[in-house]
C-alpha cells in the first residue's frame, strides 16, 4: 500500500531529484563547454594563412582516426543492434547535416563575426529544436522547458547588452546568416539523432555518424582544392589537434549520452551554457571583454540548466 500521509490535500504533482536526469544534463554541459572551445581554436588558427575548408578538413581528419576505432570496437558488441539500409542512410544524412554542413558554415562565418557573438547565434537552436518537435513530431511544449528557455535566454541577452560594437565589423549581416544556418542544421541533428540513439547506441551513433561527416569533408575539400594539406605553419597542425579531441571526439560523445538520458530539447536548453563558456574563453585566450554583467548572464543560464535535473511526478491516491 502506497503511504500518503504526507499528501497536501489538492496537490497531485510534485518535483524530484532525478539521477538520470541529473547525470545526462551534467554530460551535455561538460559536452557544450568543450564544444564552445571550437571557436576559439578556429579563431587563433585563423591568424596564420589558411581557408575554412581546409581548416574544417585538417580538423576532421585528426578526428577521424578515434571514431573509426570507437565505431568498429563498438559495432562488434554482442548488444549492437542490426542497422537497415534506411538506418545507415538516417545515420549518414544526420553525420552530413551536423559536423559537415553545419561545421562548415560555422568555421565561414567566424571570419567576419566574433567568437562570442557567433556562439549567441548559434544558440537560438534550443528554439528551433522545440520549434520544429513541437510543429513536426507533435511534442508538446512543457513549462519547465519554458522557464528554463527563458532563464538561458535572458541570460545570453544580459551578457550581449550593450557589449556588440555591429558598425566595425565586416561582412556582419553575412557572417549572421551563415551562423544562423549552422544553428538550423544543428537542431535538426539533435531533434534526428534523439530518434535513432536508441536504437544505434549513443556511441556507435556518434562514431558512425561522425565519420561520415568527416568523410564528406575530406573529400569536399580534394574536389574543391589542388593544394596540399601539408603547406600550413606548425602551429595550425597543434590547433587542429587540439580542435579535433577538445571540441569533437569528447563532446560528441558527452551529448549523445545526454541526449540519450534527457531528450534532445533539454539537451539544447542545457547546452545553452554553451555561449557563457565560449565569453569566458574568449577573454582567457582572445582578449575580449568580460564584465559583471556578462557574470550575472552566467548565473541565470545556470539557473536555467538546473532545472532540467528536476522532474515532475505524480503522486499514486
Amino acid at each position: 500500500m502506497t503511504d500518503n500521509s504526507l499528501t497536501m490535500p489538492g496537490t497531485a504533482r510534485f518535483a524530484t531529484f532525478n539521477p538520470q536526469k541529473f547525470i545526462g544534463a551534467l554530460l551535455v554541459f561538460f559536452g557544450a563547454i568543450t564544444h564552445s572551445s571550437k571557436a576559439i581554436f578556429i579563431k587563433l588558427a585563423y591568424q596564420y594563412p589558411i581557408d575554412p575548408v581546409s581548416l574544417v578538413a585538417l580538423r576532421m581528419l585528426f578526428a577521424l582516426p578515434f571514431f573509426l576505432a570507437i565505431g568498429y570496437f563498438s559495432g562488434r558488441s554482442k548488444k549492437a543492434a542490426k542497422l537497415t539500409p534506411s538506418d545507415w542512410v538516417a545515420v549518414a544524412f544526420l553525420g552530413f547535416v551536423s559536423y559537415y554542413f553545419a561545421a562548415l558554415l560555422d568555421f565561414m562565418g567566424l571570419q567576419y563575426i566574433t567568437a562570442s557573438l557567433e556562439r549567441l547565434i548559434l544558440f537560438v537552436y534550443p528554439t528551433l529544436v522545440v520549434i520544429i518537435s513541437a510543429t513536426v513530431y507533435r511534442k508538446k511544449v512543457t513549462r519547465s522547458q519554458l522557464i528554463a528557455l527563458g532563464f538561458t535566454y535572458v541570460g545570453i541577452a544580459v551578457v550581449f547588452a550593450g557589449n556588440l560594437d555591429m558598425t566595425q565589423q565586416k561582412n556582419f549581416m553575412l557572417g549572421v546568416l551563415l551562423i544562423f544556418g549552422c544553428a538550423l542544421f544543428y537542431a535538426i541533428y539533435m531533434i534526428g539523432s534523439e530518434k535513432l540513439i536508441p536504437k544505434v547506441g549513443a556511441t556507435r551513433f556518434t562514431a558512425y555518424a561522425m565519420t561520415f561527416a568527416a568523410l564528406g569533408v575530406v573529400s569536399h575539400y580534394f574536389i574543391s582544392n589542388s593544394g596540399s594539406l601539408l603547406q600550413f605553419p606548425r602551429q595550425v597542425y597543434e590547433l587542429s589537434i587540439g580542435m579535433a579531441i577538445i571540441s569533437t571526439v569528447i563532446p560528441a560523445f558527452l551529448i549523445s549520452a545526454g541526449i540519450k538520458r534527457i531528450g534532445a530539447s533539454d539537451a539544447s536548453i542545457v547546452a545553452s551554457v554553451g555561449p557563457i563558456a565560449t565569453i569566458i574563453m574568449a577573454y582567457m585566450f582572445l582578449n575580449e571583454t568580460l564584465s559583471v554583467t556578462q557574470l550575472l548572464g552566467t548565473a541565470l543560464v545556470l539557473g536555467g540548466v538546473l532545472l532540467i535535473s528536476l522532474k515532475k511526478g505524480k503522486r499514486k491516491d
